[in-house]
Order: C-alpha cells, then structure tokens, then sequence
C-alpha cells in the first residue's frame, strides 16, 4: 500500500473516534457574538490547541483584544516542503430561537434518516467545526501513519468570525511572517451537490452604504404641505430607481470598472452542472429572471456585480395610518461587487450620483457600513488543479469549479495582508441549516471531508 492508501485506511477505521472528538468540541458554546460566553470561546480554542500539540504541532493560544486566536505549526514535512496555511474558525452563532430546535444545540445528536443516512446535529456542526475537524482528522491520519505530514502547515483558528472578526486584520498584519504561506487553505464553503465536490474560484466583493435624505426640519401634516414641500421618501425613491437603468444595468457612474467578463469555457463548465434557473426561483415563490438582462441566473449570482436595497425606513411605518411628510428617509444600499471593481471609488460615485439628485434645500447623509474587493482565483493554478484531482479521486465525480455570490472577508485579508491566494474547499450542503435552528452535518460529509483532505495534502506535496 502506498502511504496515502495507508492513511485513507486509517481514517476509515478511525471514524467513531473522530466523531466522538467532533462531539466534544461541539459540546463547547462558543458563541463569540455574547459576552457571557467568552470563557467557553476560550475554553474552545484550548481544545484545539490541546488537539494540535496532541498530533504534533507547535500549538499555542494567541491573546487578542477579543477573543483568541489558535497558531500551530508542523514542519515534519521538512524545510524545502512547500507550506499551506488552513484557516477555520471554532466560534459558532448565536442559537435562538432556541424552541425551534429539536434537541439542546450544544448536545449533539447523530440522527439516522429514513434513507439510512446520517447527520450530526448541533451549533457548529458545519459551520465551522465540523469542517475545520475534516482537515484536522486528515492531519492525525498522516501524522499516525507516516510520522509527518507531506507539507509543511500552519493552522490558524479564529473566536471571533461569527462577529465580524474584528481583532483578524491587526491580528495577521503583527504576525505576517509567521502566517504567511504559499497557500492558504479554507474549508468554509460548500459541495456542489451531495455527491459532487466543488472548488470556488470566486468571491464577490462588498460595499454597503446608508443614505439619508433631509428636508424639513420637522414631519409636515401633507394636507397642509403636501405639493409645495419637498417630500424625502418621494426624492430617496426617484434616486434608487435611477439607480438601474430598463435592462438592469447600475447606473452609477464608472461602476463596471474593472469588472472581467467570465471566460467562455468557464461558463462551458458551469452549464454542466445542471442547474435549474426554475427550480432555483420557484424554491422561493418566484418564476421570472429579474436582474441583468442577457445574463443567466448563475452567471449573475456567481460572476456579475449588483446594487441592491436591504431596507428602506421614513414617515409612519405603525398600524394604522397617519397623513404625514417625514423631516427624512433613509435607505440601506448594499453593493456585490466582482473583478477588479474599486469599492471606494464606488462610494465615491455613489455618493455623488446622490448629491447630483438633490433639491438645493435638501441634504443627504452618508454612513458607510464595510467595503472590501472580490477574489478571483485562475482556475487553472497548479494548488486547485492538484486539488481538483484529488476530489475526483476521493468522489468519483469530476469536481466542479464554481463561484459563490456571497463573501468571505478572510480571503480578501489574506491577498491584501500577507499576499496569498486561497484555496476555497468545502464539504457542506446546500440544506445543513448553518446559522439556523437544527444545523446538521452530514456523516459522509465529515468523514469523506477527511479523506479529501488527506488526498488534497499529498497532491500539494508533490
């Protein structure tokens, strides 16, 4: 047997330990958003500390101004191997409404459907502890089996993702050269489907804006003002409107700056995945494609940047009804951005197109909330070819190379703070309820998440 059969075996037989480890970890709060849970986020990052040092690594606690931080290297690779930093996170999300759940979401369950499939379910179960364990579990195996590990790793655990990670980027610019690798490793995303792996090559960017409009200095009844005063609500809607044009283009000037059109083979391989625009929209009421006309719905989730309006607030939202001009209006604008589009030369614009807009006795106030650019990933790099190889491998399906509408900031700070690309691999599925009542994870997820890791990791050795 070769060493990398070795450890596929090993992990076969290993299952029922690796589950019983998940399950403590699991069994740990740590919500990192409630402050009366910061000595179980502690308590949680001990662990994986402990876990670490138990297998091998260099493995310490890291104090931030919030909640720690978890470093561990491994050199048995040696000096020359290359070096991958994994990036995962132990803090988890609040659990409410608590009665929702169908057993203490701190005490995991492994429930057998009526297919004969399992899932364990509990806070973390996915996100992020259970994917983080698959990469953990990869790393024991190697080390059990072969003494070392085939690269040299860094493993870097975050408390504080699930609120927003504020202690990460003074975090990685002090310790830059210790964190810095060839690549950085994350297992934060999900499966194509329940049988197909998937690579994400692309993460949209984020710009969020709210606009406030002003104009009189007091609610006006609109018997008595209605015409002659200017009213805000009327003005902050014509603005949003003109915000896209009639084939759903944003309007704002400049804005397709640095936006790269997907490569035709990419979109090639995307149609293979078999994707229903129909079931996609009817899975939430819907049945006709809005948004940019002669773009398909993947393209635009996945590819293309957009402008939209999370909420909208002015004059009397109460029951009833009150006839009423209100002093303001404001409106929450949140932009995906994707390419090389410039989240500040946006606002800029954005901001501008605003003023433009206005009547001469009104104002307008701005409140920034976060802007950060998109990650593009060459799908044709030597760590997600060697890395698509070896999901094929393990799931006997070609693994698909996709993009993701959402964002993970981490990526950006890794490119940003210490140069590196990422390598995005996850083993969650579309229906593992993550941030919701009754998270699960799948059992084929966790213990096949392993195994591809251990694939993973012997082909980035080589």
């Amino acid at each position: 047997m070769s060493e990398l059969d070795t450890v596929l075996s090993h992990l076969d037989a290993d299952q029922e330990a690796a589950l019983q480890r998940l399950q403590t970890l699991l069994r740990i709060p740590s919500i990192s958003t409630d402050p009366s849970y910061k000595d179980d986020c502690r308590k949680a990052a001990e662990y994986m500390a402990e876990d670490l040092r138990s297998i091998g690594f260099d493995a310490s606690l890291r104090d931030t101004p919030g909640h720690p931080m978890v470093v561990g290297h491994n050199d048995s690779a040696g000096e020359n191997a290359p070096h991958f930093l994994f990036y995962g996170h132990y803090d988890v999300q609040p659990v409410d409404p608590l009665d929702l759940w169908n057993t203490d979401p701190f005490d995991p369950q492994i429930v057998t459907r009526d297919d004969g499939s399992k899932m364990i379910v509990a806070r973390g179960a996915q996100d992020d502890k259970g994917q983080l364990m698959t990469f953990v579990e990869a790393c024991r195996a190697w080390k059990l089996k072969t003494g070392k590990l085939p690269c040299r790793i860094t493993v870097f655990l975050e408390g504080e993702e699930e609120s927003g990670s504020p202690s990460l980027p003074g975090f990685l610019a002090e310790h830059s050269d210790e964190l810095k690798a060839d690549v950085a490793l994350v297992c934060d995303t999900e499966m194509w489907s329940s049988t197909r792996p998937a690579i994400c090559i692309g993460l949209r960017g984020m710009l969020g804006e709210q606009i406030t409009i002003k104009a009189a200095d007091m609610d006006l009844h609109s018997g008595t003002f209605g015409g002659p005063a200017a009213n805000p609500i009327r003005i902050l809607a014509k603005i949003l409107a003109g915000l896209h044009d009639a084939t759903g283009r944003i309007t704002i000037p400049d804005f397709y700056d640095g936006v790269i059109e997907t490569p035709e083979e990419v979109k090639a391989q995307w149609d293979t995945l078999g994707f229903k625009t129909e079931e996609f929209l009817g899975g939430v009421g819907l049945s006709e494609l809005a948004g940019e006309q002669g773009r398909s719905a993947l393209e635009m989730v996945w590819a293309r940047p957009t402008c939209e309006f999370n909420g909208i607030t002015g004059g009397y939202t109460g029951e009833g009804f009150k006839t009423v001009l209100p002093a303001q209006a404001s409106a929450k604008v949140s932009c995906r951005l994707v390419g090389n589009q410039d989240p500040d030369k946006i606002r800029t614009n954005l901001r501008a197109y605003v003023e433009s807009c206005l009547p001469s006795d009104c104002t307008v106030e701005f409140t920034p909330h976060g802007g950060s650019g998109a990650i593009s990933l060459s799908p044709d790099s030597p760590a997600i070819q060697s890395a698509k190889d070896a999901l094929t491998d393990e799931w006997g399906e070609e693994a698909a190379v996709i993009g993701m509408g959402g964002s993970i900031p981490v990526v950006g700070q890794f490119k940003d703070l210490l140069g590196m690309d990422c390598l995005l691999v996850g083993y969650g599925l579309k229906d593992d309820q993550i941030h919701s009542p009754n998270e699960k994870y799948d059992l084929k997820s966790f213990q096949r998440g392993a195994r591809s890791w251990a694939r993973i990791l012997s082909a980035l050795a080589k």
